[in-house]
C-alpha cells in the first residue's frame, strides 16, 4: 500500500523591502572593497616610487647636511635617508645611549650632539654599542677631538618610544631617537630636526684596539604587502558579487515554486 505523501510547503518569496536592503547592501559592500583594492594598487605605486627614490639617495655622493635656514624645509618624503655629510665638534659629555636592537643583538645607539662652526647643533648617531660598554653609560667614549667631519644617512626624529616603552628624560633612559626631547634633556638648545646616522667609515667600530660605536648599521626597510591587500579586497568583492547572484538564484527558485 502506498504511503501518500504530503507536498513540501513552497518557501515564502522575500519582500521588495528585503530585497532592497539586500540589494543596497550588497551594493555597499561590494563599492567599498574594490574602493579599497584600487587604492592599495595606488599605494603600491607610491611604495615602489618611494623605494627607488631613496635607494637613488643611499647610493649617492653626500651633500652637506642642511644648515639652520633649511631646517624648515626638511621632509620625511624629500630627505630621509638622504646621504649627508658634517663637519664640527661632538659634545662628547652631552652624549646619550638609546636602547636599540641590531644584527649585532641587544644594546644602544650612542647619539652625541655635534656643533658646526656656524654653531648649529646636530645630533650624530655614532653607531652601536652592547649593554656592557662604558658601564651602561654613555659619556667615556673618547672619540674625535677637536673638528671631525662625518658622514651618514639624514634621519627624522622620532619621538614615539619604542620596546612598548616611553623616554625618561630625567632618568637618562632613552628608546627612540626624539630629537626635541634629548635637546631639551641635554640643554643643546635649537638643534637641527633631523639627526645623522654616522656610516661605518666615520664609526668604524674596533679600531686600534677601543671598542667603539659601530656606524653603518642602518636598516632601510619598507614593508611591501599591496599587492596582497588588494587581492584580499578585490576577492572579497568578488565573493560579494557571488553572494548576491545565490540570493537571486535562491528568489527565482522560490518565485517558480510558487
Amino acid at each position: 500500500m502506498d504511503v501518500p505523501t504530503t507536498p513540501k510547503t513552497p518557501r515564502r518569496t522575500r519582500g521588495v523591502l528585503v530585497l532592497g536592503l539586500l540589494a543596497l547592501c550588497g551594493l555597499v559592500l561590494f563599492t567599498g572593497f574594490m574602493a579599497l583594492g584600487t587604492w592599495q594598487v595606488h599605494r603600491r605605486a607610491w611604495k615602489h616610487d618611494l623605494i627607488a627614490r631613496v635607494d637613488q639617495r643611499v647610493h649617492a655622493q653626500p651633500v652637506a647636511a642642511p644648515g639652520r635656514p633649511q631646517w624648515s624645509t626638511i621632509t620625511t618624503a624629500d630627505d630621509e635617508y638622504r646621504r649627508v655629510t658634517i663637519t664640527g665638534t661632538l659634545l662628547q659629555d652631552k652624549s646619550v645611549r638609546v636602547r636599540a636592537s641590531t644584527e649585532l643583538g641587544m644594546g644602544s645607539w650612542l647619539l652625541t650632539p655635534l656643533r658646526t662652526p656656524a654653531g648649529d647643533v646636530v645630533l650624530i648617531n655614532r653607531g652601536f654599542v652592547s649593554t656592557t660598554w662604558c658601564g651602561g653609560k654613555a659619556s667615556c667614549m673618547p672619540g674625535p677631538v677637536g673638528e671631525t667631519t662625518i658622514t651618514g644617512l639624514l634621519r627624522i626624529s622620532e619621538p614615539k618610544g619604542a620596546f612598548l616603552q616611553d623616554n625618561d628624560p630625567a632618568g637618562d633612559r632613552w628608546y627612540s631617537r626624539d630629537v626635541a626631547a634629548i635637546a631639551r634633556a641635554k640643554s643643546l638648545g635649537d638643534t637641527a630636526p633631523y639627526f645623522i646616522d654616522a656610516d661605518a667609515a666615520s664609526s668604524p667600530g674596533h679600531v686600534d684596539g677601543n671598542d667603539g660605536p659601530v656606524g653603518g648599521l642602518t636598516v632601510i626597510a619598507f614593508p611591501d604587502n599591496h599587492l596582497t591587500y588588494a587581492i584580499t579586497w578585490y576577492g572579497l568583492a568578488l565573493m560579494t558579487l557571488l553572494g548576491g547572484w545565490v540570493v537571486w538564484k535562491d528568489e527565482r527558485k522560490r518565485r517558480a515554486s510558487r
